[in-house]
């Protein structure tokens, strides 16, 4: 029995060994198939963050950008307004103040007849307030 033993031991220890070796194998080409996965899985993350590491920065450039054109929108129309203004103020200061008359002028009354139909109602002498005309200055700014 001693033999029998010896003999399917050596027969279970070969067959063990072979397919340990024929897993073993077998276990390379899934090591080296996984390892080319990954190589390619590595690339492709790679590839992705340098495009969004691109991508993030020309949004940052385009905000920026934005950022610079708003602050030189508000510049220019601040300017303009400010412009607007000061040209507002130099045609109000070079126009000369309307000057009340040195005499009044007056007006003389007639005595004429009032004409039969639609004149008879209007009257035919005028006050000199009411041809007068008030003159409103307005204050320098």
């Amino acid at each position: 029995m001693k033999s029998a033993t010896k003999k399917l031991s050596t027969e279970i220890a070969e067959t063990l060994s072979g397919k340990i070796a024929a897993v073993s194998a077998g276990s390379k080409k899934i090591k080296k198939s996984i390892e080319k996965a990954a190589e390619k899985l590595a690339k492709k993350v790679a590839k992705f963050e340098k495009e969004t590491a691109k991508k993030q920065a020309k949004d940052a450039k385009n905000e920026e950008k934005k950022l610079k054109s708003k602050d030189k929108g508000k510049k220019e129309g601040k300017k303009e307004k400010a412009a607007k203004v000061a040209a507002l103020v130099a045609a109000a200061s070079t126009k000369a103040a309307v000057a009340a008359p040195a005499k009044p002028i007056a007006v003389k009354a007639t005595n004429a007849k009032p004409a039969v139909g639609r004149a008879a109602s209007r009257p035919t002498t005028q006050s000199s307030s009411e041809t007068e005309n008030p003159v409103v200055e307005t204050p320098a700014q």
